[in-house]
């Protein structure tokens, strides 16, 4: 179909700190329970420029869920070793090729649909762009303690060293660039912090898993430095923070923080 925008949510049972926690149950603002992955279902829809949503993963019990819920459910390996190789895996599987394909992580249900919306905007715009991704300009407040937890050697967050132009030069779980904090516009810092979601091409999907984890994609753990090594640029999207805390289901212990958030959005 030309023009297709594919909205991948990749979602796996066996994770190392939360397994299973696609199927755990988040309630709404009326108290309605639903899994994280149909809240996270729930997100991908929002997105009025979204033509197709399919829950990508390598557990039955997952796709069973999906499907029961009325999403297109599609089996991938359990070889796959983050989202972008299961969004890459999954265009195979396909029935027609997508002109655009967007990484909505299957454990961020809070995602706004205007930050996916301007990344696909920004590929529509120009044909050059190969991958697109959101930043968020950091706050004196946030900044001062995400400076106190690093110093605990407490990782707060992922950062993005973004050039005018917008284009990603690095992105570190540490905080950069480096600068004069007592020197900055407090309305204004060079700190922006990088939201785990993505849109390629499938092109530059496909060079991605042609190639083997980069030595700084493993060290930072940072899936989308592959690209930059590969010499394939992100393309960075500047975005006005919701008025909710976009918090990711990492733990048990998220669930309360990502419950109250749905409440703020008036989600049942």
């Amino acid at each position: 179909m030309s023009g297709e925008i594919l909205i991948v949510i990749p979602a796996r049972h066996a994770s190392q700190r939360y397994p299973g926690k696609p199927l755990a149950t988040l309630r709404g603002a009326g108290g309605a329970a639903k899994t994280l992955i149909e809240r996270s279902w729930d997100a991908a829809k929002r997105v009025a420029s979204g033509t197709r949503v399919v829950v990508a993963s390598d557990s039955d019990e997952i796709l069973d869920a999906a499907r029961g819920f009325g999403a297109e459910a599609i089996f991938t390996s359990s070889a796959c070793r983050n989202g972008t190789e299961r969004c890459a895996e999954l265009l195979g599987r396909l029935d027609s090729e997508p002109d655009i394909v967007v990484n909505l992580q299957g454990d961020a249900p809070l995602i706004p649909d205007y930050f996916v919306e301007s990344l696909i905007a920004a590929m529509q715009a120009d044909a050059s762009v190969e991958v697109t991704t959101p930043v968020v300009r950091c706050t004196r407040t946030l900044f001062d303690k995400l400076v106190a937890d690093e110093k605990k050697n407490i990782v707060g967050g992922t950062f993005g060293a973004i050039s005018t132009g917008g284009n990603a030069h690095y992105f570190s779980k540490r905080i950069i660039p480096h600068f004069d904090a007592d020197k900055a516009d407090d309305n204004n810092l060079p700190v922006l912090l990088h939201i785990g979601l993505y849109a390629y091409r499938p092109a530059a999907l496909r060079k991605y898993v042609a190639s083997q984890p980069s030595a700084l994609e493993q060290l930072e753990g940072l899936e989308q430095l592959r690209f930059l090594d590969l010499g394939v640029g992100i393309r960075t999207i500047e975005v006005q923070s919701p008025e909710w805390e976009i918090w990711e289901l990492n733990n048990p212990s998220d669930i309360p923080h990502i419950e109250q958030s749905l409440k703020i959005m008036g989600l049942d």
